[in-house]
């Protein structure tokens, strides 16, 4: 069984060692293959390249062919559609409708989008007085950092790689992309996009491996590394964070969120019901924006909960092809690990489970995947670590409340301030609650809506920076101010 390679410098490569690890699929457990890991002579070797890159062809492109090769780069991955779609579901085990629908297209739009916000950004200019008389200019370039760490999550592999390794490119940077060790196959196809549509040698890379003693830790550590995006866990973050400061490097960071709904008695309820359910198990829960904490104005409580149950039994687990399919497995047994360690502490501390709270009956080879059952909990107090504990599961806990204000205390009680989702009809409410909940994107009757030209980002310990739009050049690019003398 040939290994998973690494892409540097326009080829595949084996890591030097030999080292492989397995990458199993998380729907019945079975080896799809070994994966190269990487270790320092490949970063050593991934960095040259980039920096090759960047003294090459690639630094003397000029934006409109930067952009042309980007939209070919797009258009390429439409052409291979089926096969990142099936490198995507064997990875991640999730449904065919969700990464046909989602992963594949909004992964090829970042290059389209970000090309076209390159082309278009402005820059400062300003005129000023001088003692002569004659005066002076100011002008601003962006000019690009340079070489691009990119550390990946698995829960939307294509998509959130992209949407960094896009306006990574787009400005002019080379990267280094280190997909998680649980998904390696799409980025590792995209190098052969890269290499077909004509991207030069050393723009784009991709190393396999793991974080500690690792591809992680050698690359994020690496001296010839001009800045850090990640998209993650907290802890990892902050690890990365003390890694970057050897050198005073830049980082962007997206990570972990205990994310809140917020449901007022004068929603539409159905939408509320519609919209609460997608946020708490699409992906099997596996989202950064999900809400695992659901608060509920008291008069429809009951009610609440009742139809949120239905909606939670009524998905279809199974295969990833299959069309009927509403919810995949976890992404590994590791995972599936902790996040039964969390259902066995919502029992321990006396939780109500409104449903699920175990492992599912599956059939067959099915039984061996990372499969838990979509869980709802109500009675725990606030202390509880199911409430105060990123899970990233598809679970939640339902607690009424009583005032707007109270509302509002329990929504930013959260180390974290990523995403909150607020259902109501009362205008003035919505926008008043908006402001006051601390967190990087409120939405207001809807969930995972997005316009990419807006700021996306976590408040606290939910990230660092802002992406999307020309916030992402903001990034990715340095301002240089050029002054002229009259």
């Amino acid at each position: 069984m040939n290994p998973t390679p690494h892409f540097i410098a326009n080829e595949f490569v084996i890591a030097r060692s030999g080292k492989t690890f397995e990458n199993r699929s998380p729907v019945d457990n079975r080896l799809i293959g070994l994966v190269s890991e990487a270790g320092a002579p490949e970063i050593a070797a991934a960095v040259a390249a980039a920096r090759a890159a960047l003294e090459g062809p690639w630094g003397r492109m000029d934006i409109a062919k930067r952009a042309e090769m980007l939209y070919a780069v797009a258009d390429e991955i439409n052409r291979r559609f089926d096969d990142f779609l099936e490198a995507e579901v064997a990875d991640t085990g999730k449904p065919v409708s969700l990464a046909s629908h989602l992963d594949i297209p909004r992964g090829a739009a970042n290059f389209k989008i970000f090309a076209d916000v390159v082309k278009n950004v402005p820059s400062e200019f300003f005129s000023m007085s001088t003692p002569d008389g004659a005066g002076a200019i100011n002008y601003a370039l962006r000019v690009p950092k340079g070489v691009i760490a990119v550390i990946c999550p698995w829960n939307l592999p294509l998509l959130l790689m992209t949407w960094k390794v896009g306006p990574a490119l787009a400005c002019g940077n080379a990267v280094i992309v280190k997909p998680s060790e649980e998904t390696p196959q799409t980025a590792t196809l995209l190098g052969e996009v890269m290499a077909k549509v004509g991207v030069p040698s050393g723009v784009y890379n991709v190393v396999h491996g793991f974080g500690p003693g690792s591809a992680g830790e050698f690359l994020t550590r690496h001296p010839g590394v001009n800045a850090i995006t990640f998209t993650g866990e907290t802890g990892t973050g902050s690890a990365i964070m003390k890694a970057a400061a050897d050198g005073v490097r830049p980082v962007s960071f997206e990570l972990g969120g205990k994310n809140a709904g917020v449901v007022f008695a004068d929603c539409d309820f159905d939408a509320a019901i519609e919209g609460i359910g997608r946020a708490v198990f699409a992906n099997c829960g596996q989202v950064c924006l999900g809400t695992e904490r659901v608060y509920v104005e008291r008069p429809i409580f009951d009610r609440f909960v009742t139809a949120l149950k239905a909606k939670a039994e009524s998905l279809k687990l199974g295969r990833p092809e299959d069309k009927s399919t509403g919810m995949g497995p976890l992404i590994s047994k590791e995972h599936q690990r902790k996040v039964l360690s969390y259902y066995d502490k919502a029992r321990t501390e006396g939780a109500t489970i409104v449903t699920g709270g175990g492992i599912p009956p599956m059939e067959g080879e099915l039984a061996n995947g990372a499969w838990v059952q979509p869980t709802i909990w109500t009675g725990l107090p606030e202390s509880s670590a199911v409430i105060r504990e990123e899970i990233f599961g598809p679970c939640c806990h339902i607690a009424p409340f009583d005032t707007e204000e109270e509302a509002v205390r329990l929504a930013n009680d959260t180390a974290y301030g990523l995403a909150t989702t607020v259902w109501t009809t009362h205008l003035t409410r919505a926008h008043r609650v908006a402001a006051r909940i601390e967190v990087g994107i409120c939405w207001i009757n809807s969930w995972f809506l997005r316009d990419l030209r807006t700021p996306f980002g976590g408040s606290k310990q939910s990230g660092i920076g802002r992406e999307g739009g020309v916030h992402s050049l903001e990034f990715y690019t340095e301002l240089r101010n050029v002054c002229i003398k009259l």
